[in-house]
């Protein structure tokens, strides 16, 4: 058994220093059979290290039912059959552009503003979920044979809050809980952030992208001592929905790289290699500058993060270029690269055969429904990732007035009286065009993503304010919620009464075939498709959107295989048609 420690300057292994060149990578965003070539992708790359975050909400969906939590030790287990050492990242909150920063829906519904502080009822469920989730990390440390040096205590919190009395009793939390190997926190390189993040007595490291020699600086000025670690250096960026993809120069970011190497640092990669935010898992951020209180920015499925390792899990020009800088600091030669995943063998183009409005899908697969004076939340009806039908009448006879949607997060499709009247966001909450009674109101509401970042985290989504006809509020909301893990099931789904195609490319559950000939990687085209989300054989690849930038959905070769496969797609919005009564076509391509 080895000791992995933290001495006066450097790590220490078995008393001996050591280097910690480590990449993100997580298991939740990479399908499972494509843990190994990934993995064996860092090793290659020149690092010795992976660390991985844990999305609660993955792993507990209500309170007390768990799902797949040793996923993770499966990853870790991965991770030193490739000759990795491993950095676990707990949270419980862990951003990540992870819906709702990886904390459960039911929980910040629950205690609000009291999430992470040290709240008794927040401080009640960290406690049990740790109790579930500590099993999987504690065995596997490296004193004990496994692969894992470190965990982390919470996640940026300087960013976030002081309450240091939390962070000090979920440092307690881990050790009571069988961690012995070195706790550490990761905070931006500024004074606030690092004494409101960092334990006294537990090792702290700063996240940034650049000015290496500035920002250990900053830390040493908290941190006298102590190993230098750039915990995340942020060698790419994600993008949002209806933004611009976002690219960093390769010797950029290699030129920033050897700064902290030069510094004597370790350093982590984010990401090393990015993957998919699969089944509508992205969350999304607040826009308006250094309060992160401003517009909504959702978060594209693609995880990619113009990583040195591509979505795909191809070696990129960045990988190269990191590559090189990194080999100088190598015990030895660096592994060859793996040979990239095989794609897709040819085009194939999917078959259409039935589709199912809304209505009709809803009914079949929906939850309860809800009434009272006031809209339910998404909260309220247990819907963490979806859309939810609120349904509401405009008395008459009256006059046609402005109606709006007070609090609306975060996009509304509205139909009155059957007919389809326009799409209201929180920017623009309002019909462009008057609404006269007697009239029924149909608002389909669509969850965006849960913000991961900042002062909203845990914000509720759905109507939170209420439903307006000029200035009176319309009372009497029925409101019935589609859970995306309702399309989960396949059996549930062929269960949707199924009807021809419409000829106008409405909004629906469009279901069909598409048969493989060389299944492997590959990349789905929804040409005309304007926002929805995909499966495939039951595995949900995710949100699309026209809105771009991200413009196809990557399918892993694993989910496909020869012949025919399953294909069902729910557009919310409404399709294109590329030709007379037919939505464009659906095309699996290699990657």
């Amino acid at each position: 058994m080895s000791e992995f420690t933290v001495g006066d300057e450097d790590f220490l292994l078995d008393g001996r220093p050591v280097r910690l060149l480590s990449g993100a990578l997580h298991y939740f965003r990479v399908h499972e059979a494509q843990w190994g070539h990934r993995l064996a992708m860092l090793r290659a790359m020149g690092l010795n290290c992976v660390e991985t975050y844990v999305p609660w909400n993955l792993h507990e969906p209500a309170p007390g039912r768990t799902r797949d939590v040793a996923a993770l030790g499966r990853f870790l287990d991965a991770a030193r059959e490739a000759g990795l050492w491993a950095i676990v990242r707990p949270g419980p909150y862990i951003c990540a552009e992870w819906e709702n920063g990886g904390l459960p829906y039911w929980l910040t519904a629950e205690v609000g503003a009291r999430a992470r502080t040290c709240d008794e009822r927040f401080g009640e469920h960290v406690s049990n979920w740790f109790g579930r989730l500590l099993p999987e990390i504690a065995p596997r440390q490296i004193d004990r044979g496994g692969p894992v040096i470190m965990v982390q205590v919470e996640n940026e919190y300087g960013s976030y809050g002081s309450d240091a009395a939390y962070l000090r009793r979920l440092a307690g939390l881990l050790r009571e809980l069988g961690v012995t190997v070195p706790l550490f926190t990761s905070d931006g390189p500024e004074d606030h952030m690092l004494s409101g993040g960092s334990v006294p007595g537990i090792l702290a490291t700063v996240n940034f992208g650049s000015h290496a020699r500035e920002a250990f600086e900053t830390l040493r000025r908290h941190r006298p001592e102590g190993p230098l670690m750039c915990m995340e250096f942020w060698c790419g960026w994600f993008d949002h929905w209806g933004g611009e993809h976002t690219v960093r120069d390769p010797g950029d970011a290699a030129a920033a790289l050897r700064e902290i190497l030069e510094c004597g640092a370790s350093v982590n990669l984010y990401m090393a290699h990015g993957g998919t935010s699969f089944a509508g898992w992205a969350g999304a951020n607040r826009g308006g500058g250094a309060l992160h209180d401003g517009p909504l920015e959702p978060d594209v499925t693609s995880y990619d993060y113009d990583a040195p390792i591509d979505e795909y899990g191809r070696p990129t020009e960045k990988f190269r270029a990191l590559r090189e800088v990194l080999a100088a600091y190598a015990d030895g030669p660096l592994p060859e690269v793996p040979p990239a995943p095989v794609p897709l063998g040819a085009p194939a183009e999917a078959v259409l055969t039935g589709w199912a409005p809304l209505p009709d899908v809803l009914e079949t697969l929906g939850g309860p429904e809800a009434s009272g004076p006031v809209p339910a939340t998404f909260e309220e009806l247990g819907i963490e990732r979806g859309l939810v039908r609120y349904e509401v009448t405009v008395p008459g006879p009256r006059e046609p007035y402005p109606l709006s949607v007070r609090g609306l997060r975060d996009l509304a499709v509205v139909y009155v009286d059957g007919e389809r009247a326009g799409v209201l966001t929180e920017e623009e909450p309002c019909l462009k065009e008057p609404v006269a009674g007697h009239a029924r109101v149909e608002l389909w509401v669509e969850s965006l993503g849960r913000v991961n970042y900042g002062p909203r985290l845990g914000e509720s989504k759905g109507i939170t304010g209420g439903v307006l006809h000029e200035r009176q509020f319309l009372h009497g909301v029925r409101a019935r919620g589609l859970r995306l893990e309702a399309l989960d099931d396949a059996e549930a789904v062929r269960a949707v009464p199924s009807r021809e195609l419409p000829e106008d490319g409405a909004p629906g559950l469009y279901r069909g075939t598409v048969t493989v000939r060389g299944a492997g990687d590959a990349r789905l085209e929804l040409p005309g498709w304007t926002r929805g989300f995909v499966w495939i054989n039951g595995f949900g690849l995710g949100r699309y959107w026209s809105a771009g930038p991200q413009r196809t959905l990557y399918v892993p070769g694993p989910v496909l295989r020869e012949g025919g496969n399953e294909l069902w797609v729910l557009e919310l919005e409404g399709t294109a048609r590329t030709g007379p009564g037919e939505a464009g076509t659906p095309v699996l391509r290699a990657v």
